[in-house]
């Protein structure tokens, strides 16, 4: 049995370019980010600061994932259905309650109870990801495989949306259509001070399909018009 990838070298999760280590150097800065906001240190506005990081690292990980990841250990593995479904249903948890922490504000009594219980799933999943999930992929790929299957992960979570949409599908095809006009919202509301608040996932999920209708509305006046 392949062992966790946190008691791993680099060398031996296949490089640095191999999605095993990009896996883990996300997860160790979520975890240093996720100690950081617990320590309570520094002004509010640099907490808020930390939060978004968390989550914006959060869900472009996790969007990656499922889009990338997830589908190629269910062709690989046996039991990759029942493992995919675990952790994609963690993503649905987290999803649902960085949703509510959002709708929050610090001086509401509730925000860091979800903080808590956001940061308690989120490492439940990076436990789940190291020591079930990312073995099983280390198990049936070569290295030349690991690092192919880390560009495809990194190239999606480049473009990924950086905020929870609790109703977007946790699969391919429905989370990739919705997922370019939802990045696109996403990031330009991260280009507002931190701790604005967003709208509900369900508004912006929406929206972005209003937008892929605009777009498929478009091209296809413009394949009659070329008739």
């Amino acid at each position: 049995m392949t062992r966790s990838i946190a008691e791993q070298n680099t060398e031996e999760l296949g490089g640095t370019a191999s999605i095993l280590a990009r896996q883990r150097r996300d997860h160790a800065e979520l975890e240093r980010l996720m100690e950081r906001y617990e320590s309570g240190d520094g002004p509010e506005e640099e907490r808020r600061r930390v939060l978004r990081d968390i989550v914006q690292l959060t869900f472009t990980h996790a969007f990656a994932e499922e889009t990338v990841l997830w589908p190629a250990l269910r062709r690989i593995a046996p039991d990759g259905e029942e493992l995919t479904a675990r952790v994609e249903s963690e993503h649905q948890q987290i999803n649902d309650l960085v949703t509510e922490l959002e709708r929050t504000g610090p001086g509401d009594p509730r925000h860091d109870e979800l903080a808590t219980r956001a940061f308690a799933l989120i490492r439940q999943d990076i436990r789940d990801e190291e020591d079930l999930l990312l073995p099983r992929l280390q198990e049936s790929l070569d290295r030349s495989a690991l690092r192919r299957l880390g560009s495809a992960w990194e190239t999606v979570r480049r473009t990924a949306p950086t905020h929870p949409h609790p109703v977007v599908p946790r699969r391919p095809p429905g989370n990739a259509v919705l997922g370019v006009p939802l990045s696109a919202v996403d990031r330009a509301r991260d280009l507002l001070p931190a701790g604005t608040r967003l709208p509900s996932g369900r508004t912006l999920a929406v929206a972005a399909a209003a937008v892929c209708l605009c777009v498929a509305w478009l091209l296809a006046r413009v394949l009659r018009a070329r008739r």
